[in-house]
């Protein structure tokens, strides 16, 4: 027994002896490499260039269909030295044409004389949405619906291994913005408004996409996107200001790219915006004081499209691009993402050769993105070899697209168990989103804003064709009512005479409204009200006067106010945005073939003025003072975060904790029962939530701290164990310090509670 033990202990020292010699070897050939490297060829590494400018065709007016222009190519690679490319020149390709452009690029990179390969970027953010046929789940803010942290990283396994099969080894993903303010146009990008869920999600999707080893074929480079404070704009409006003090920058804005970076994320995308007054791509703070030297991120810091030149015309920090430039390189940016000219280079090695730049620093960038490069395997396997993904858009793929999507839809509301419908149900179908992929897959489809996603996604299922297949077409009857204003893709201005709906409810048992928002991504998707469109509230009244049962079924990217028409309606779904076969998951959960799971990933608002995240202060919560003053109460949301309804029920029991009190340095088990006292199998979210009864600092109602989903047959019960330690504990302290205070700590799950006191220790 001890020879064996050994030898286990040897060949152990062994691996981990390989594993150093292995990493001494790629930083020796990699300083080699620069040592080797003229300016001009280190400032081309730092440099991201799109797809456009090596097309044929001008500017966004690219020829159709795309071609690459090997008289620019060369000349951006084998004279400018170009690094990185990205983007898709406008227009989804196939993995076979995805496979000619990208060895093309890389055959040409290999002329230039050091024959460093080119590191090609997307947006692949749920699926390898940039390729015909490949397989779409459902976005980011779905995925957080699901809370299904294993399906999550299932999913961006896939995700690699299908963008892997088109050529690029690198995805602009996940996005880790705290979605704090509804209005943003990107919270569907988001994991939504909470600290925990997103840096759980956001650690399951990097896991996904890289793997243990991201050289593998199958495995692509993670990048986190927007570091940082870019979901919390002031005005709503996409890339405008946030103010964020210290403290909750730290406290819940941070955690979740610490949780991601630690997990082994490769690199990491500037927010657009500007916090508290200084643009994040010129934030020496935020970029190196924070993200490097405190959170100990080493991968590569990319800007956004365009950003660098924005600090001049956008921001006004810079008088002209030369200052631009210095400001971010001094700031932490590695890479700048241009995209649409070849300033950043000249300018750059002027400002080396000035001397305002130092050749150290231009050598750690490099550095960091040469080191990318390699261990992604681009020096030894840069080319794509055709065949080589069988299992591209297999069944095993869309099942897991089908699963998620199903497992995110959230019931919100089912008065009296409404739902589910029998089969045999006549149905008259509603809304603008009834007979259209695009408000299924929101922007990042096929194109930026998924205006050609029905072009795209022929093969797949409207919600109007998934009901075709489900209650047989005799029995659908489909009058949008309302058709959206393609000029502006989130609202709608057409309007169908309202009586033809009346009369053919008459010869239905159910309606169907199909609400919400058309695809949208970044500015286009700014909005003055967050209340869903007029005419789609008239289109929801007329349908409750018909007398009919209201089936409410919305498909957006955010929450949008629905308070004046939602009372009417017995039957609420939230679909998010579900993807390609979230039409096929809502037929499903109406009949009751799958029994919906999904809980809301944010506070879904009452009110327009009313946009509170659950973890407001107490003094945001009050419904009285002395029973005097404030009888309304302060938060009111239409639905609470973490809120989702079952066609069972599932009831809590003996919540124990293992001791009343726990020290510094110690650790509390928590359990709880959770019994399916209802008649149906159904998968429950299990969500622990913590409050810190008295603080220095005004603390958080509560705090989401730990979660598990559970499946359980009808009857079945389950005994669900989470451990707390200190640092579950902590917030930001005035000190802009992590802090644990001694005190009363109230925990919640499922409606049952317990305290215990954290102490300096036991006696």
């Amino acid at each position: 027994m001890k020879k064996i033990f050994f030898w286990i202990l040897l060949l152990n020292f062994q691996g981990v002896l390989t594993e150093a010699f292995a990493q001494e070897d790629s930083d020796k050939y990699i300083d080699t490499l620069i040592g080797k490297m003229t300016l001009s060829e280190k400032v081309g590494q730092m440099t991201q260039l799109t797809l456009e400018m090596v097309s044929k065709g001008d500017g966004y007016k690219m020829k159709s269909p795309h071609e690459l222009d090997e008289a620019k190519l060369e000349d951006v690679l084998l004279r400018h030295h170009i690094g990185s490319i990205l983007n898709c020149a406008g227009t989804p390709h196939t993995i076979e044409k995805w496979g000619g452009i990208i060895n093309k690029i890389q055959e040409v990179a290999m002329k230039d004389r050091l024959q460093i390969p080119v590191l090609y970027g997307i947006d692949a953010i749920h699926g390898a949405n940039y390729t015909i046929g490949a397989t779409l789940y459902p976005q980011e803010i779905g995925l957080a619906a699901s809370w299904n942290l294993e399906l999550v990283e299932q999913a961006a396994a896939l995700t690699a291994y299908e963008t892997r099969a088109s050529g690029i080894p690198w995805t602009f993903s996940p996005t880790l913005d705290l979605a704090v303010n509804p209005e943003w146009p990107r919270v569907w990008e988001s994991f939504g408004e909470d600290p925990h869920l997103m840096a759980e999600m956001g650690v399951a999707m990097t896991k996904g996409f890289q793997g243990d080893d991201v050289a593998q074929k199958d495995r692509i480079a993670a990048c986190l996107k927007h570091f940082v404070g870019y979901g919390a704009p002031k005005s709503g409006k996409d890339r405008s200001p946030a103010w964020i003090p210290e403290r909750m920058m730290r406290e819940y804005f941070l955690p979740p790219f610490q949780a991601a970076i630690d997990a082994g994320a490769k690199s990491i995308m500037i927010n657009s915006g500007e916090v508290n007054g200084v643009p994040v791509h010129a934030s020496k703070w935020l970029l190196t004081d924070i993200l490097r030297d405190e959170m100990g991120f080493e991968g590569v810091a990319v800007t956004d499209w365009f950003d660098i030149w924005n600090l001049v015309e956008r921001h006004a920090v810079a008088k002209d691009k030369r200052q631009a430039v210095k400001m971010a390189i001094d700031a932490g940016v590695d890479m700048s993402m241009v995209p649409l000219d070849l300033d950043f280079g000249p300018i750059l090695i002027s400002l080396v050769e000035d001397g305002e730049i130092s050749m150290e620093r231009i050598d750690l960038s490099v550095r960091r993105i040469l080191k990318m490069k390699q261990e992604l395997g681009l020096f030894e396997n840069y080319k794509v070899v055709p065949g080589d993904y069988p299992a591209f858009a297999s069944k095993k793929h869309q099942q897991v697209a089908f699963d998620l999507a199903a497992e995110s839809i959230t019931l919100l509301k089912n008065e009296a168990g409404f739902l589910p419908i029998s089969k045999k149900s006549k149905i008259l179908l509603c809304g603008p989103n009834a007979n259209s992929m695009r408000p299924l897959n929101g922007g990042w489809s096929y194109s930026w804003q998924g205006d050609v996603t029905d072009q795209y996604a022929q093969e797949y299922h409207t919600i109007y064709e998934a009901f075709v297949n489900k209650f047989g077409k005799k029995n659908i009857n489909l009058i949008e009512g309302v058709s959206y204003d393609m000029a502006a893709s989130y609202d709608v201005d057409q309007w169908v005479n309202p009586e033809e709906i009346t009369k053919a409810a008459e010869a239905v048992d159910y309606i169907v409204l199909c609400l919400g928002e058309n695809s949208y991504t970044e500015k286009p998707g700014d909005l003055n009200d967050l209340s869903i469109s007029a005419n789609q509230r008239a289109l929801a009244k007329v349908a409750s006067a018909t007398g009919k049962p209201v089936i409410l079924v919305l498909t957006a990217g955010r929450p949008r106010v629905i308070h004046d028409i939602v009372s009417d309606i017995p039957a609420v779904l939230h679909t998010y945005l579900p993807g390609n076969y979230g039409a096929d998951a809502l037929s499903e959960i109406l009949t009751g073939e799958v029994n919906p799971s999904g809980k809301l990933p944010y506070t879904y608002p009452r009110y327009t003025n009313d946009l509170v995240p659950y973890y407001h202060k107490v003094s945001e919560g009050l419904a009285h003072n002395d029973g005097n003053e404030y009888t309304e109460p302060f938060f009111n949301p239409q639905w609470e975060f973490g809120y989702g309804l079952s066609y069972t029920q599932f009831e809590y029991s003996n919540l124990e904790i293992s001791s009343a009190s726990m020290s510094r340095n110690g650790s509390l088990k928590i359990t709880v029962e959770v019994k399916n006292v209802g008649k149906r199998a159904g998968k429950e979210v299990v969500q622990l939530y913590l409050s810190d009864l008295v603080a220095t600092v005004s603390p958080s109602v509560k705090r989401l701290k730990r979660f598990q989903k559970i499946d359980l047959q009808p009857g079945a019960s389950e005994k669900v164990v989470f451990k707390l330690e200190e640092k579950d504990l902590a917030f930001v302290g005035i000190d802009q310090q992590w802090v644990a205070e001694t005190g009363t700590f109230k925990v919640c799950i499922g409606g049952e509670s317990t305290q215990f006191e954290l102490v300096e220790s036991i006696k």
